[in-house]
């Protein structure tokens, strides 16, 4: 594995341990989508936000340059975090990193999961994964990092709190 994989990986994974809420309600998504949907305002960003709790959808957005094939890419995002409790892009790299495809590894329907950048566990002390914060729109890895953002600016404006 090249040593740049090897960094966004250990990133990644960082993250996931990093970005634990204490909760997670209704009115937390749609404090976290709000972020999001500000943030990506603020970067003229056409991205589409879901967020989803044991799947039910509690927030969704989409921004000016949408349309109904980023909600596909939502769902089947969404459809690997679900089924692994990790991150859409840490699944995808892993395998990759592996000298795999995430398709060839799992064999899971591509019709039905993608493991491309953009969905992000929602994890709770002390429960574990309870659900999805989803963007979809920008190249796979500025779909995470935007998710990571808004979710950084959520639990920084909860310790202010």
């Amino acid at each position: 594995m090249d040593s740049e994989l090897a960094s966004l990986i250990e990133e990644i994974e960082d993250q996931e341990r990093r970005l634990r809420l204490p909760g997670f309600d209704n009115d937390d998504a749609w404090q976290i989508g709000i972020i999001l949907v500000e943030l990506a305002a603020s970067r003229r960003a056409p991205v589409t936000v879901d967020l989803r709790r044991n799947g039910q959808q509690l927030f969704h957005y989409a921004l000016p340059g949408t349309s109904a094939d980023n909600d596909a890419w939502i769902r089947r995002k969404a459809a690997v975090v679900d089924r692994f409790g990790l991150s859409s892009l840490l699944v995808g790299r892993q395998a990759f990193a592996d000298g795999v495809s995430f398709e060839e590894r799992f064999r899971l329907d591509p019709d039905q999961y993608a493991a491309h950048g953009g969905s992000f566990p929602v994890h709770v002390h002390g429960v574990g994964v309870v659900g999805t914060v989803t963007v979809s729109g920008l190249p796979e890895v500025e779909d995470h990092r935007m998710v990571v953002a808004g979710l950084e600016q959520y639990l920084d404006d909860l310790s202010k709190n």
